[in-house]
């Protein structure tokens, strides 16, 4: 395995987030059927990584750059049910790796 310095993760993670706030096309649910994780788990890992310093609903807001019911309202667009079965089906297989 590559290792790498936190510097250079730190700088990974913030790239992302910047993508994930300028892509609000791409729909969490469908980030969830395909990688098995979403902006809220990334802000969930930002606040669990934090060692208590930052809230759940903090790491979120970290993430959207806005509160998300802000986010949620201007750009959550509603599942269909092919999204939601791969979500589902996304879940189990993050359950069943161990993550």
């Amino acid at each position: 395995m590559v290792e790498y310095n936190d510097a250079a993760a730190a700088a990974a993670f913030r790239r992302l987030v910047r993508h994930l706030q300028q892509r609000s096309d791409a729909q969490n649910v469908d980030l969830m059927g395909l990688a098995g994780f979403c902006r809220n788990c990334l802000g969930d890992w930002l606040a669990e990584a934090s060692g208590g310093t930052l809230t759940k609903e903090q790491g979120r807001e970290a993430v959207y750059g806005m509160l998300y019911s802000e986010w949620k309202a201007a750009h959550q667009q509603p599942a269909t049910p092919e999204q939601l079965a791969r979500m589902d089906a996304s879940v189990a297989r993050n359950r069943a790796l161990g993550l």
